[in-house]
């Protein structure tokens, strides 16, 4: 029953977009599109295999993708079935047709693990797409069909081979004005270099290109996130946390991707010498992954660099899964210096020694050279007595003497004026929205060009992290 719902759904969907192409009807291509993530989350390879040999029968990619299909795992016998040609339809049939049917099955393929298949799929449909050169139509499916292959050639390790497509496919589209396919790329190849721990690559690429305004919400969230650990690698820790909280703001609904930027928000918000607030941790479905991350706040929170080590060590895997490993490695001089702090608050005269006992430093030089790298920083105001071996506080400041109001101030505006930004952005409406549809018009049919367009971008950013 599944699957005759899946058929008839592809059917459907395959309907709508011949019709929108032969009578100009942007709206059914809209919906297609628009429908296309549940049909791509639960068809079978059977079921694409079928329709591809039903209408790609003059199509010579059709064999490959056919052949790369009957590879998985589930439904072997109702793609045998599917192949035998009977039923084929022996007409040309659409470029955007061709083009849709192929990106489902190299989405299939991937979501299968076929990375193997995907990738074969995808670098076929990319040449056969520069044969359809000018069709405005084909730029959102373009878009999508560029992700999976790069994101294929990703996992299988040789994203370097086809960066340089990629990099082509970008100036093409910047000059074609294809925006749908400049935020797929430009995220895509940011993705890879950060896979590739090519930071500086990531950066000067991020640096020179502009990202397009008129997006969809779920790229510019990805942006966001990857522009943010670009940063924090970078050691700017204050414009990364503006931006990976404007992308926690925005986030989508997609659980994996919220845990992956709150994860590197709390270890952000750590190395810049704050505590994350309680709710960073308790969100729902955030719990658990958020645990090892809600026991490295405590470590650093405290200034215990023994319980500090022994989290680490205990999650090491996990944070390199994350790939949050290095930020977490960073925290240990935090821990140092909160434990100084503490240290330096309570004791107007400490021994070097004592200082190395409690934060459980190697020798009594390793404490000197700590608490002189504090001082030189601003951690602390104190003076270390090298001939005596002792560290002696000074009388703790006026701090609205210092600058630390001003800049905490400065903070709270900016939030402040990025808030009212976003807010009249949120309000600019479409033309005529305000007037009642008609009785007689369908629901697809009340919604304006710009929504159907944002619907359909928003489709596009529906894939995985």
């Amino acid at each position: 029953m599944a699957s005759d719902a899946s058929d008839k759904a592809l059917e459907r969907n395959v309907a709508f977009i011949e019709r929108a192409i032969e009578s100009g009807q942007v709206r059914l291509m809209m919906r297609a599109l628009r429908q296309n993530t549940q049909i791509r989350r639960g068809i079978s390879a059977a079921a694409v295999a079928k329709m591809i040999t039903k209408r790609l029968s003059l199509s010579p990619l059709r064999s490959r993708a056919v052949e790369e299909l009957e590879k998985a795992p589930v439904g072997m016998e109702e793609v045998e079935d599917g192949i035998n040609g009977d039923d084929a339809m022996e007409t040309e049939c659409l470029p955007e047709v061709e083009i849709y049917l192929l990106c489902l099955a190299a989405s299939t393929l991937c979501r299968e693990r076929l990375f193997e298949g995907a990738a074969a799929v995808a670098s076929d449909t990319v040449r056969r797409l520069r044969h359809f050169h000018g069709r405005r139509t084909l730029e959102p499916l373009g878009a999508k069909i560029y992700f999976y292959f790069a994101y294929a050639h990703e996992k299988l390790g040789k994203f370097e081979d086809v960066r340089p497509t990629l990099l082509a496919a970008h100036r093409t589209a910047c000059l074609q004005h294809n925006e749908f396919a400049q935020a797929v790329l430009l995220n895509a190849l940011v993705r890879g270099l950060l896979e590739a721990n090519l930071i500086d690559s990531a950066f000067k690429l991020v640096s020179k290109t502009n990202f397009p305004e008129s997006v969809s919400n779920n790229q510019f969230c990805r942006y966001l996130y990857y522009t943010g650990r670009i940063q924090a690698m970078q050691l700017d820790y204050t414009d990364a946390y503006t931006k990976l909280m404007q992308s926690i703001r925005k986030a989508p609904a997609n659980l994996g991707f919220r845990r992956a930027v709150h994860k590197l928000a709390v270890l952000v918000q750590l190395l810049m010498g704050e505590v994350p607030d309680r709710t960073m941790f308790q969100g729902q479905g955030l719990a658990s992954a958020m645990a090892p991350y809600l026991r490295l706040t405590q470590a650093v929170r405290r200034g215990s660099l023994l319980e500090f080590n022994q989290v680490v060590e205990a999650n090491a895997v996990r944070f390199k899964a994350d790939k949050t490993y290095t930020l977490a490695i960073r925290l240990s001089q935090n821990v140092v210096k909160t434990g100084l702090r503490r240290l330096n608050i309570s004791y107007s005269r400490i021994s070097l020694d004592d200082i190395r006992d409690k934060l459980q430093l190697e020798n009594s030089r390793s404490a000197e050279f700590v608490c002189a790298k504090a001082i030189k920083d601003g951690v602390i105001d104190a003076v270390i007595d090298h001939d005596r071996s002792f560290m002696s506080s000074k009388d703790v400041t006026e701090v609205y003497a210092t600058n630390d109001p001003q800049k905490a101030f400065h903070r709270r505006v900016a939030f402040c004026l990025d808030v009212h930004n976003e807010a009249l952005k949120a309000m600019m409406y479409p033309p005529d929205a305000h007037k009642k549809p008609q009785p007689e018009t369908k629901p697809d049919d009340s919604k304006t060009d710009e929504e159907l367009a944002k619907e359909i971008e928003d489709e596009l950013g529906d894939e995985p992290l």
